[in-house]
């Protein structure tokens, strides 16, 4: 669902919107600010990941052996 405003803008309009917030920001901020992009998402993937895996642990430290003792092979 895009906006309303954005369906009224002509494909080199995108092109002059860019072309000001370049003026605007310079290349050097801009770079920066997507640099401290990726570093938010990649340390987002490492949390989801971690989470993961201390759920997965802590499920098999609960699990429980429910074999019947007759049914045990004994050592």
């Amino acid at each position: 669902m895009t906006p309303a405003f954005l369906t009224n803008i002509p494909p080199m309009g995108y092109l002059v919107i860019a072309l000001v917030v370049l003026v605007l920001f310079g290349r050097g901020k801009i770079s920066a600010m997507m640099g401290e992009m990726g570093k938010g998402i990649t340390a987002f993937k490492k949390g989801v990941s971690d989470s993961q895996q201390e759920i997965e642990e802590s499920a098999s430290d609960g699990a429980k052996d429910v074999t019947p003792e007759e049914k045990k092979e004994k050592p």
